[in-house]
Protein backbone atom coordinates (compact mmCIF):
# COMPACT_ATOMS: atom_id res chain seq x y z
CA UNK A 1 0.00 0.00 0.00
CA UNK A 2 1.19 3.25 -0.96
CA UNK A 3 1.54 6.26 1.98
CA UNK A 4 0.95 9.62 0.88
CA UNK A 5 1.30 12.77 3.43
CA UNK A 6 -1.16 15.43 3.20
CA UNK A 7 -0.22 18.61 4.32
CA UNK A 8 -3.19 21.01 5.50
CA UNK A 9 -4.36 23.69 7.22
CA UNK A 10 -6.58 23.34 10.36
CA UNK A 11 -8.89 25.74 8.22
CA UNK A 12 -8.64 23.98 5.39
CA UNK A 13 -11.93 23.32 3.30
CA UNK A 14 -10.91 20.41 1.41
CA UNK A 15 -8.94 18.19 3.91
CA UNK A 16 -12.41 15.64 3.51
CA UNK A 17 -12.21 15.52 -0.82
CA UNK A 18 -8.12 14.78 -0.56
CA UNK A 19 -9.05 12.05 1.96
CA UNK A 20 -11.72 10.58 0.05
CA UNK A 21 -9.88 10.65 -3.19
CA UNK A 22 -7.26 8.33 -1.02
CA UNK A 23 -9.68 6.26 0.23
CA UNK A 24 -10.92 5.53 -3.15
CA UNK A 25 -7.32 4.96 -4.40
CA UNK A 26 -6.70 2.65 -1.30
CA UNK A 27 -3.77 4.69 -0.20
CA UNK A 28 -2.16 5.09 3.40
CA UNK A 29 -2.77 8.33 4.13
CA UNK A 30 -1.04 10.92 6.87
CA UNK A 31 -2.62 13.87 7.47
CA UNK A 32 -0.15 16.97 8.93
CA UNK A 33 -1.41 19.65 10.01
CA UNK A 34 -1.92 22.15 12.67
CA UNK A 35 -5.15 21.14 13.94
CA UNK A 36 -5.86 19.41 17.28
CA UNK A 37 -8.87 17.42 16.66
CA UNK A 38 -8.83 13.84 15.15
CA UNK A 39 -9.46 13.00 11.24
CA UNK A 40 -11.38 10.39 10.71
CA UNK A 41 -9.83 7.41 8.28
CA UNK A 42 -6.67 8.93 8.70
CA UNK A 43 -2.66 8.74 11.12
CA UNK A 44 -2.29 12.72 11.87
CA UNK A 45 0.94 14.33 12.52
CA UNK A 46 1.01 17.63 14.27
CA UNK A 47 3.02 20.29 12.56
CA UNK A 48 3.37 24.53 13.11
CA UNK A 49 2.98 25.64 9.00
CA UNK A 50 5.08 28.44 10.28
CA UNK A 51 8.19 26.60 10.84
CA UNK A 52 8.98 25.09 7.45
CA UNK A 53 12.19 23.45 8.01
CA UNK A 54 10.90 21.89 11.53
CA UNK A 55 7.62 20.64 9.94
CA UNK A 56 9.71 19.08 6.60
CA UNK A 57 12.36 16.81 9.38
CA UNK A 58 9.19 15.93 10.71
CA UNK A 59 7.27 14.71 7.92
CA UNK A 60 10.06 13.21 6.01
CA UNK A 61 10.37 11.17 10.05
CA UNK A 62 7.46 9.04 9.04
CA UNK A 63 7.54 5.72 9.38
CA UNK A 64 6.86 3.76 6.92
CA UNK A 65 8.65 6.23 4.95
CA UNK A 66 5.94 7.86 2.76
CA UNK A 67 5.68 7.73 -1.34
CA UNK A 68 4.80 11.32 -1.78
CA UNK A 69 3.93 14.39 0.13
CA UNK A 70 1.05 16.91 -1.02
CA UNK A 71 0.20 20.00 0.09
CA UNK A 72 -3.87 21.20 -0.46
CA UNK A 73 -3.18 25.10 0.48
CA UNK A 74 -0.74 27.68 0.09
CA UNK A 75 0.59 27.52 3.59
CA UNK A 76 1.54 23.93 2.91
CA UNK A 77 3.14 24.12 -0.09
CA UNK A 78 6.57 24.85 0.79
CA UNK A 79 6.36 22.48 3.56
CA UNK A 80 5.40 19.60 1.02
CA UNK A 81 8.46 20.83 -1.34
CA UNK A 82 11.20 20.78 1.35
CA UNK A 83 9.60 17.13 3.07
CA UNK A 84 9.96 15.51 -0.45
CA UNK A 85 13.61 16.65 -0.83
CA UNK A 86 14.68 15.60 2.33
CA UNK A 87 12.74 12.16 1.16
CA UNK A 88 14.18 12.17 -2.08
CA UNK A 89 10.78 12.36 -3.82
CA UNK A 90 10.52 13.87 -7.26
CA UNK A 91 9.32 17.52 -6.22
CA UNK A 92 9.39 21.33 -7.50
CA UNK A 93 12.83 22.72 -5.93
CA UNK A 94 11.89 24.96 -2.72
CA UNK A 95 12.88 27.81 -4.57
CA UNK A 96 10.55 28.13 -6.98
CA UNK A 97 7.69 27.26 -5.06
CA UNK A 98 8.20 30.10 -2.40
CA UNK A 99 8.24 32.46 -5.34
CA UNK A 100 4.74 31.19 -6.08
CA UNK A 101 4.32 32.13 -2.27
CA UNK A 102 6.32 35.43 -2.48
CA UNK A 103 4.08 38.18 -5.45
CA UNK A 104 7.72 40.19 -5.42
CA UNK A 105 10.39 37.09 -5.91
CA UNK A 106 7.60 36.22 -8.48
CA UNK A 107 7.26 39.40 -10.44
CA UNK A 108 10.78 39.85 -10.35
CA UNK A 109 11.58 36.01 -11.88
CA UNK A 110 8.92 36.83 -14.83
CA UNK A 111 10.14 39.80 -15.54
CA UNK A 112 13.56 38.90 -16.25
CA UNK A 113 12.58 36.07 -18.55
CA UNK A 114 10.06 38.92 -20.49
CA UNK A 115 6.64 36.81 -19.50
CA UNK A 116 3.68 39.32 -19.86
CA UNK A 117 2.54 40.71 -16.67
CA UNK A 118 1.23 43.81 -14.87
CA UNK A 119 4.01 46.40 -14.77
CA UNK A 120 5.03 46.67 -10.99
CA UNK A 121 6.99 48.52 -8.32
CA UNK A 122 8.18 47.34 -4.59
CA UNK A 123 6.97 49.70 -1.98
CA UNK A 124 8.23 50.50 1.62
CA UNK A 125 6.19 52.90 3.94
CA UNK A 126 5.31 55.96 2.39
CA UNK A 127 6.39 55.09 -0.89
CA UNK A 128 3.29 53.45 -1.98
CA UNK A 129 1.16 57.01 -3.80
CA UNK A 130 4.47 58.31 -5.78
CA UNK A 131 5.45 54.62 -6.88
CA UNK A 132 1.31 54.50 -8.19
CA UNK A 133 1.92 57.79 -9.38
CA UNK A 134 5.13 56.44 -11.52
CA UNK A 135 3.01 53.65 -12.66
CA UNK A 136 -0.25 55.56 -13.57
CA UNK A 137 -3.35 55.31 -11.79
CA UNK A 138 -5.28 53.06 -11.48
CA UNK A 139 -2.93 50.78 -9.54
CA UNK A 140 -3.62 47.57 -7.26
CA UNK A 141 -1.52 47.45 -4.00
CA UNK A 142 -1.26 44.20 -2.54
CA UNK A 143 0.45 42.45 0.19
CA UNK A 144 3.33 40.14 -1.10
CA UNK A 145 2.86 37.12 0.78
CA UNK A 146 -1.57 36.70 1.76
CA UNK A 147 -3.78 35.01 -0.39
CA UNK A 148 -7.43 34.64 -1.47
CA UNK A 149 -7.53 38.15 -2.72
CA UNK A 150 -6.68 39.00 1.00
CA UNK A 151 -5.57 42.89 1.34
CA UNK A 152 -5.82 43.38 -2.48
CA UNK A 153 -6.90 46.79 -3.07
CA UNK A 154 -7.15 49.19 -6.50
CA UNK A 155 -6.50 52.63 -6.13
CA UNK A 156 -7.65 55.68 -8.33
CA UNK A 157 -5.57 58.25 -7.46
CA UNK A 158 -2.94 59.62 -4.66
CA UNK A 159 -5.50 59.64 -2.19
CA UNK A 160 -6.73 56.13 -2.24
CA UNK A 161 -3.23 54.89 -2.51
CA UNK A 162 -2.40 56.20 0.80
CA UNK A 163 -5.48 54.98 2.18
CA UNK A 164 -4.99 51.44 0.74
CA UNK A 165 -1.81 51.26 2.03
CA UNK A 166 -2.77 51.72 5.46
CA UNK A 167 -5.63 49.62 5.41
CA UNK A 168 -3.25 46.74 3.82
CA UNK A 169 -0.40 47.21 6.40
CA UNK A 170 -3.58 46.54 8.98
CA UNK A 171 -4.56 44.04 7.63
CA UNK A 172 -0.96 42.07 7.19
CA UNK A 173 -0.45 43.06 11.19
CA UNK A 174 -3.76 41.24 11.93
CA UNK A 175 -3.06 38.14 9.39
CA UNK A 176 0.43 37.62 12.43
CA UNK A 177 2.57 39.03 8.99
CA UNK A 178 5.21 42.65 9.08
CA UNK A 179 2.55 45.66 8.76
CA UNK A 180 6.17 47.12 7.52
CA UNK A 181 7.45 44.89 4.99
CA UNK A 182 7.29 46.26 1.57
CA UNK A 183 4.28 45.94 -0.52
CA UNK A 184 3.82 45.57 -4.09
CA UNK A 185 2.22 48.01 -6.43
CA UNK A 186 0.77 46.59 -9.69
CA UNK A 187 -0.26 48.59 -12.98
CA UNK A 188 -4.77 47.47 -13.07
CA UNK A 189 -5.33 46.14 -16.57
CA UNK A 190 -8.68 46.45 -17.84
CA UNK A 191 -9.77 43.36 -18.88
CA UNK A 192 -11.89 39.81 -18.42
CA UNK A 193 -10.24 37.37 -16.13
CA UNK A 194 -9.45 33.52 -16.51
CA UNK A 195 -8.08 30.86 -14.81
CA UNK A 196 -5.86 27.76 -15.48
CA UNK A 197 -5.55 24.90 -13.67
CA UNK A 198 -2.82 22.41 -14.87
CA UNK A 199 -0.52 19.60 -13.91
CA UNK A 200 3.44 20.39 -14.76
CA UNK A 201 5.71 17.27 -15.60
CA UNK A 202 9.12 17.72 -16.24
CA UNK A 203 8.38 21.21 -16.53
CA UNK A 204 5.64 20.98 -19.19
CA UNK A 205 2.34 22.70 -18.69
CA UNK A 206 -0.56 20.15 -18.79
CA UNK A 207 -3.66 21.70 -19.28
CA UNK A 208 -6.85 20.96 -17.04
CA UNK A 209 -9.29 23.28 -17.57
CA UNK A 210 -9.31 26.82 -18.55
CA UNK A 211 -12.26 28.17 -16.88
CA UNK A 212 -14.03 31.67 -17.22
CA UNK A 213 -15.13 34.33 -14.82
CA UNK A 214 -18.27 36.13 -15.92
CA UNK A 215 -18.05 38.73 -13.04
CA UNK A 216 -16.07 41.30 -13.59
CA UNK A 217 -12.95 41.69 -11.31
CA UNK A 218 -12.57 46.10 -11.32
CA UNK A 219 -12.09 46.46 -7.80
CA UNK A 220 -11.84 47.98 -5.20
CA UNK A 221 -11.64 44.65 -4.18
CA UNK A 222 -11.09 41.31 -5.98
CA UNK A 223 -13.97 39.06 -4.68
CA UNK A 224 -14.34 36.05 -6.85
CA UNK A 225 -17.50 34.84 -7.49
CA UNK A 226 -18.45 32.66 -10.56
CA UNK A 227 -16.38 30.46 -12.50
CA UNK A 228 -17.09 28.36 -15.82
CA UNK A 229 -15.65 25.84 -17.38
CA UNK A 230 -15.09 25.04 -20.77
CA UNK A 231 -14.05 29.29 -21.62
CA UNK A 232 -16.03 30.62 -24.09
CA UNK A 233 -13.11 32.56 -25.27
CA UNK A 234 -11.52 31.70 -28.93
CA UNK A 235 -9.17 29.28 -29.52
CA UNK A 236 -6.05 31.62 -30.05
CA UNK A 237 -7.03 33.46 -26.80
CA UNK A 238 -6.98 30.48 -25.03
CA UNK A 239 -3.48 29.26 -26.39
CA UNK A 240 -2.08 32.59 -25.84
CA UNK A 241 -2.92 32.19 -22.35
CA UNK A 242 -1.61 28.83 -22.17
CA UNK A 243 1.39 29.54 -23.41
CA UNK A 244 1.97 32.61 -20.76
CA UNK A 245 1.43 30.52 -18.50
CA UNK A 246 4.08 27.97 -19.50
CA UNK A 247 6.02 30.32 -19.75
CA UNK A 248 6.00 31.15 -15.98
CA UNK A 249 6.07 27.48 -15.01
CA UNK A 250 9.62 27.63 -16.73
CA UNK A 251 10.40 31.03 -15.55
CA UNK A 252 9.85 29.96 -11.96
CA UNK A 253 11.50 26.59 -11.90
CA UNK A 254 8.80 24.53 -11.61
CA UNK A 255 8.79 20.99 -12.55
CA UNK A 256 5.81 19.04 -11.59
CA UNK A 257 2.49 18.62 -9.66
CA UNK A 258 -0.41 20.96 -9.95
CA UNK A 259 -0.58 24.68 -10.75
CA UNK A 260 -3.34 26.98 -10.77
CA UNK A 261 -2.99 30.27 -12.73
CA UNK A 262 -4.70 33.76 -13.27
CA UNK A 263 -4.53 35.42 -16.61
CA UNK A 264 -5.66 38.93 -17.55
CA UNK A 265 -6.71 39.08 -20.95
CA UNK A 266 -5.70 42.87 -21.96
CA UNK A 267 -6.71 44.75 -25.87
CA UNK A 268 -2.84 43.61 -26.19
CA UNK A 269 -2.79 40.39 -25.08
CA UNK A 270 -2.75 37.72 -21.52
CA UNK A 271 -0.64 38.99 -18.79
CA UNK A 272 -0.24 36.85 -16.14
CA UNK A 273 -1.51 37.71 -12.65
CA UNK A 274 -0.95 34.81 -10.45
CA UNK A 275 0.50 31.21 -10.14
CA UNK A 276 0.41 29.02 -7.15
CA UNK A 277 1.94 25.50 -6.55
CA UNK A 278 -1.45 24.00 -5.73
CA UNK A 279 -4.67 23.37 -7.20
CA UNK A 280 -7.79 25.90 -7.20
CA UNK A 281 -8.72 26.69 -3.90
CA UNK A 282 -11.85 26.43 -1.65
CA UNK A 283 -14.30 23.72 -3.23
CA UNK A 284 -14.09 24.79 -6.32
CA UNK A 285 -12.42 21.82 -7.47
CA UNK A 286 -15.46 19.89 -6.85
CA UNK A 287 -16.94 21.41 -10.15
CA UNK A 288 -13.65 19.62 -12.10
CA UNK A 289 -14.07 15.86 -12.97
CA UNK A 290 -12.36 13.95 -15.69
CA UNK A 291 -12.50 10.81 -17.67
CA UNK A 292 -15.54 8.68 -18.18
CA UNK A 293 -15.05 7.02 -14.51
CA UNK A 294 -15.15 10.94 -13.46
CA UNK A 295 -12.31 11.24 -11.46
CA UNK A 296 -11.89 13.80 -9.16
CA UNK A 297 -9.65 16.75 -9.31
CA UNK A 298 -7.96 15.34 -5.90
CA UNK A 299 -7.91 11.72 -7.36
CA UNK A 300 -5.51 13.04 -10.70
CA UNK A 301 -3.58 15.11 -7.96
CA UNK A 302 -2.39 12.20 -5.80
CA UNK A 303 -2.37 9.92 -8.90
CA UNK A 304 0.40 12.19 -10.31
CA UNK A 305 1.87 12.56 -7.19
CA UNK A 306 2.65 8.88 -7.19
CA UNK A 307 3.50 8.83 -10.66
CA UNK A 308 0.76 7.05 -11.50
CA UNK A 309 0.17 7.14 -15.18
CA UNK A 310 -3.21 8.19 -16.34
CA UNK A 311 -3.88 8.83 -20.06
CA UNK A 312 -7.69 10.39 -19.78
CA UNK A 313 -7.98 14.38 -18.45
CA UNK A 314 -10.73 14.77 -20.55
CA UNK A 315 -13.69 16.97 -18.67
CA UNK A 316 -16.12 13.82 -17.89
CA UNK A 317 -19.35 16.66 -18.36
CA UNK A 318 -19.56 18.94 -21.00
CA UNK A 319 -19.82 22.14 -18.74
CA UNK A 320 -19.59 22.90 -14.89
CA UNK A 321 -19.27 25.85 -12.66
CA UNK A 322 -19.27 26.66 -9.05
CA UNK A 323 -20.72 29.86 -7.46
CA UNK A 324 -18.44 31.17 -4.77
CA UNK A 325 -20.91 32.69 -2.41
CA UNK A 326 -19.17 36.16 -1.34
CA UNK A 327 -19.26 37.55 2.45
CA UNK A 328 -21.60 40.54 1.47
CA UNK A 329 -20.51 42.06 5.63
CA UNK A 330 -18.40 41.70 8.26
CA UNK A 331 -20.64 40.73 11.54
CA UNK A 332 -21.88 37.45 13.02
CA UNK A 333 -23.03 34.83 10.71
CA UNK A 334 -27.36 33.84 11.60
CA UNK A 335 -28.34 31.45 8.93
CA UNK A 336 -28.27 31.18 4.82
CA UNK A 337 -31.55 30.82 3.51
CA UNK A 338 -32.95 29.19 0.61
CA UNK A 339 -30.70 26.48 0.25
CA UNK A 340 -33.37 24.35 -0.50
CA UNK A 341 -34.88 26.32 -3.38
CA UNK A 342 -31.50 26.82 -5.18
CA UNK A 343 -31.10 23.09 -5.04
CA UNK A 344 -34.27 22.91 -7.28
CA UNK A 345 -32.68 25.23 -10.12
CA UNK A 346 -32.17 23.06 -12.88
CA UNK A 347 -28.70 22.43 -13.48
CA UNK A 348 -27.53 23.08 -9.69
CA UNK A 349 -25.76 19.69 -8.24
CA UNK A 350 -25.08 20.83 -4.75
CA UNK A 351 -24.84 23.23 -2.63
CA UNK A 352 -22.48 23.81 0.62
CA UNK A 353 -22.28 26.10 3.19
CA UNK A 354 -19.16 26.04 5.00
CA UNK A 355 -18.69 28.28 8.01
CA UNK A 356 -21.01 27.57 11.15
CA UNK A 357 -23.56 29.67 12.11
CA UNK A 358 -23.23 32.01 15.12
CA UNK A 359 -19.30 32.06 13.71
CA UNK A 360 -17.92 35.60 13.04
CA UNK A 361 -17.19 36.39 9.26
CA UNK A 362 -15.12 38.71 7.44
CA UNK A 363 -16.06 40.78 4.09
CA UNK A 364 -12.39 41.87 1.63
CA UNK A 365 -10.47 42.81 1.84
CA UNK A 366 -9.76 41.54 5.30
CA UNK A 367 -11.25 38.38 5.21
CA UNK A 368 -9.96 35.09 3.78
CA UNK A 369 -12.93 32.65 3.05
CA UNK A 370 -16.67 32.12 1.32
CA UNK A 371 -19.67 31.42 3.20
CA UNK A 372 -20.44 28.34 1.08
CA UNK A 373 -20.37 26.92 -2.86
CA UNK A 374 -22.76 25.99 -5.20
CA UNK A 375 -21.98 23.52 -7.41
CA UNK A 376 -23.47 23.43 -11.18
CA UNK A 377 -23.49 21.44 -15.02
CA UNK A 378 -25.26 21.75 -17.85
CA UNK A 379 -24.76 21.00 -21.96
CA UNK A 380 -23.00 24.05 -22.49
CA UNK A 381 -21.11 27.04 -20.06
CA UNK A 382 -24.32 29.44 -20.61
CA UNK A 383 -26.70 26.98 -19.30
CA UNK A 384 -24.54 26.31 -16.10
CA UNK A 385 -23.77 30.16 -15.39
CA UNK A 386 -27.59 30.62 -16.08
CA UNK A 387 -28.53 27.86 -13.76
CA UNK A 388 -25.19 29.38 -10.84
CA UNK A 389 -27.05 33.09 -11.37
CA UNK A 390 -30.39 31.64 -10.75
CA UNK A 391 -29.48 30.19 -7.59
CA UNK A 392 -27.85 33.34 -6.29
CA UNK A 393 -30.82 34.73 -6.68
CA UNK A 394 -32.85 32.71 -4.23
CA UNK A 395 -30.17 32.77 -1.69
CA UNK A 396 -30.15 34.95 1.58
CA UNK A 397 -27.39 35.55 3.76
CA UNK A 398 -28.12 36.99 7.61
CA UNK A 399 -25.26 38.80 9.43
CA UNK A 400 -26.07 40.90 12.78
CA UNK A 401 -29.52 40.27 12.30
CA UNK A 402 -29.26 42.11 8.54
CA UNK A 403 -30.64 39.54 5.48
CA UNK A 404 -29.00 40.71 2.17
CA UNK A 405 -28.14 38.53 -1.00
CA UNK A 406 -25.34 37.57 -2.30
CA UNK A 407 -23.27 40.10 -4.00
CA UNK A 408 -23.21 38.25 -7.29
CA UNK A 409 -23.61 40.87 -10.81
Amino acid sequence: MKRVVIVASAESYRTADFLGAARLLRLDVVVASDGISPIAGASRVHIELADVERAAIEIASIEPTPDAVVAIDDEGVLIAAAASQLLGISCNPPSAVEATRDKAIMRALLARTGVRQPRFRLAGIGQIPDMAHALGFPVVIKPRTLSASRGVIRADDREGARAAEERVRKILAKAGKDPESDLLVEQFIEGEEIAIEGLVSDGELEVLAVIDKPDPLDGPFFEETLFVTPSRHPAHVIEASVGVVQQAVAALGLVTGPVHAEVRLSETGPNLIEIASRTIGGLCGRALSFGLLGESLETVVLKAALGVSTSDHEPTRPASGVLMLPIPATGVLSDVDGMTEALEVDGIDGVEVTVARGRRVTALPEGDRYLGFVFASGQDPEQVEDSLRAAAQVLSVTIDGESMRPAVE
